[in-house]
């Protein structure tokens, strides 16, 4: 068996497509090509099915993609084994958060520990940035209200609780506080079905009984502020995310279960190569 056509088979198979592979490898797309046909050539089967330009795994591809993720971690544990002498002095952190507030002080502080070391951050709603995870396309998560995974080693940093905010013009601008009863028929302005603050304010109203409407579906966080500054609707966030903008006012919502717990999340197999474990390490000493 030729390492060489297991790798370009994992490349393309992790990456969805030959063009992207071929980057990721840093060879031709032909070169490519041909290291995958030699493959399924040489076992006189398909890994997978050509549909125009794209592709798609086939039964048997998914399952030799199980075995080369397992055998491409231990080569990875093992690079990583070695280069620990370095103490990162390089590397690349892969990192996949469902917004900008909670992750920047654990990066900012990774960074100035480990100067020398990449970081590429990723933003998503929770289910985006947890699929990233679970599909090797981050080392590191951090991600709101995790449900138990075995798979998962996770690090509790944040607890907040959430609000609802206004335009600085609506009646409730000047309240101390309303309760989820006064959401009952309200229109509401809310992130997509895949977000956690969504999921959870959803989840108390329906304890309550309470059935906002929900007016508008937006999948940005900055674009729920611009269509709740422009009238359109009442926004849900966590009280750290509402930051300042003069246009609006936020409110506490003084009952029902709106903590929002906030997570830094790896996956076990992966915890214990040297890049992880240097950022839970300093999320553990620092922020938890």
């Amino acid at each position: 068996m030729n390492y060489a056509h297991l790798r370009a088979f994992h490349a393309v198979a992790t990456e969805g497509g030959f063009t992207r592979a071929a980057a990721a490898l840093g060879v031709t797309q032909p070169t490519l090509s041909a290291q995958v046909k030699a493959l399924e050539d040489g076992y006189g089967i398909a890994l997978f099915d050509r549909r125009g330009r794209g592709i798609v795994t086939t039964t048997l591809g998914r399952q030799l993609l199980d075995v080369t993720r397992r055998l491409f971690l231990l080569e990875d544990e093992a690079r990583e084994l070695l280069a620990r002498a370095h103490a990162l002095a390089t590397g690349h952190l892969r990192v996949s958060a469902d917004g900008p507030y909670h992750v920047v002080p654990f990066l900012a502080a990774f960074a100035k520990r480990y100067p020398a070391v990449h970081i590429s951050l990723a933003i998503g709603n929770s289910e985006e940035v947890l699929n990233a995870l679970l599909h090797y396309q981050a080392d590191v998560a951090v991600v709101a209200e995790l449900e138990d995974d075995p798979r998962l080693e996770t690090i509790l940093c944040a607890e907040n609780r959430l609000v609802v905010f206004v335009p600085r013009q609506h009646p409730w601008a000047r309240r101390r506080g309303i309760r989820l009863a006064d959401l009952e028929g309200q229109p509401m302005v809310l992130r997509e079905l895949g977000s956690m603050t969504r999921r959870l304010f959803e989840r108390a109203t329906a304890k309550a009984r309470v059935k906002p409407r929900v007016f508008m579906e937006i999948e940005s966080r900055e674009a729920v502020r611009e269509a709740v500054a422009a009238g359109l609707g009442i926004g849900v966030v966590s009280e750290p995310e509402f930051g300042n903008d003069e246009r609006l006012v936020s409110v506490p919502v003084m009952d029902g279960d709106l903590v929002l717990r906030e997570y830094v999340v790896c996956l076990k197999e992966r915890r214990k190569l040297r890049i992880v474990a240097a950022l839970l390490d300093l999320v553990r000493q620092e922020f938890s």
